[in-house]
């Protein structure tokens, strides 16, 4: 898969060290940003990153600020994406199988580093499960053209 990663300065540090992680798993990674710890504003690089996944340039995103939440915020108002925040691997796990979620936001300062590859990992290998959950998926997406 395709997969676009960002943070802010409160993630930047998890970030740079998932990105090998995922690519040793045999996905291709583009960093958006930010490109160091200096203070910068999350909405600058989760924006840009949800809406290339939206459009298709990427097949998931991973979105990281210092508690996942102002990245997963910012995801969530763009058409098109499922931004789940994750802390653990079963969430991570059944947001992919119930929710097909196409953005997974962490926390840099909530959450250690293996226990964000673990969480990183399950979110990858993590099919969606289709049936009954179809129909959900569809409400959101007619939702949210409803309001274009």
């Amino acid at each position: 898969m395709n997969i676009a990663v960002c943070s802010d300065h409160g993630g930047f540090d998890l970030k740079m060290k998932l990105i090998p992680f995922i690519e040793a798993m045999g996905h291709t990674v583009t960093d958006m940003g930010c490109y160091s710890e200096l203070s910068v504003d999350y909405p600058d690089y989760a924006f840009p990153m949800a809406e290339a996944v939206a459009r298709g340039g990427f097949d998931r995103g991973v979105a990281i600020c210092g508690t996942g939440i102002g990245v997963s915020i910012c995801c969530n108002k763009v058409a098109g994406i499922r931004c789940a925040l994750c802390g653990d691997v079963l969430s991570a796990e059944l947001t992919r199988r119930h929710n097909d979620s196409n953005v997974l936001a962490m926390g840099g300062r909530i959450i250690g580093v293996e226990t964000a590859k673990a969480i990183t990992k399950a979110w990858l290998d993590t099919a969606f499960d289709g049936g009954r959950h179809e129909g959900r998926i569809a409400k959101i997406s007619e939702y949210e053209q409803d309001r274009e």
